[in-house]
């Protein structure tokens, strides 16, 4: 039973990478650059798996692995990762600092693969308007370090642990220190970028009041920005 649970999942990986490396062509960067599997790069894969896995507990050998973690680093490469997902049927675990300490960003008891956002770092602050556009892989330390280094007395009401991943938090509602002064992290979301079950990148105007209500708070689908 064990061996042929395990031939089924190789073959899985198998058609998953095949199916993203099919449709290289049509993104500027390779995917082969971001594809980790265990078969493949097991050193690479597991480097990858543990860096931000802030429960230790989630390391043993018992705990379920992805078949792949994918760090893609422009948006057509999420969108190719969801409809290939879909066509063979794996679940996605969508990491950003992976601070959840049930692991509900890097464990499944199905067959899955982690999207991890670590390469959609940028920050980009405008003081006059008193925003910024920050992508999901950006942890909280580097935001408030991005802020501080454009204008000293702007700041954003985020949490106290500066490797917490702002798509994570921001997402799950973001409490912090100024809280009662400025509400919610995600209060102050003024738009947002995602990429939804159908593979379409959205922003706040083409996703609706209704979807863009529920994603500060309700829990990080493939967010961008």
């Amino acid at each position: 039973m064990g061996s042929r649970s395990t031939s089924k999942q190789t073959g899985q990986e198998h058609e998953f990478v095949q199916c993203l490396l099919h449709h290289d062509s049509q993104n500027s960067s390779s995917f082969s650059q971001v594809i980790y599997t265990a078969s493949h790069n097991s050193s690479s894969y597991f480097s990858v798996l543990n860096s931000r896995l802030q429960n230790l507990r989630f390391q043993s050998p018992d705990t379920p692995k992805p078949l792949v973690i994918l760090t893609p680093v422009e948006e057509p490469q999420v969108q190719t990762a969801i409809k290939c997902s879909q066509i063979h049927g794996l679940q996605i675990r969508i990491r950003s600092g992976g601070h959840d300490f049930e692991a509900l960003s890097s464990v499944s008891q199905y067959p899955f693969f982690i999207l991890d956002s670590i390469n959609f770092k940028s920050v980009s602050v405008d003081a006059e308007e008193k925003t910024a556009w920050v992508g999901a892989g950006v942890t909280l330390g580097e935001l408030y370090y991005a802020v501080t280094q454009v204008k000293d007395t702007l700041a954003f009401p985020g949490g106290y642990y500066p490797s917490v991943g702002c798509g994570g938090f921001i997402s799950g509602g973001g409490y912090g220190p100024l809280v009662r002064k400025h509400g919610l992290a995600a209060d102050n979301v003024l738009d947002a970028v995602l990429v939804d079950a159908g593979a379409r990148i959205l922003d706040r105007k083409s996703m609706g009041e209704d979807l863009f209500w529920a994603i500060r708070g309700g829990g990080l689908g493939p967010a961008l920005e």
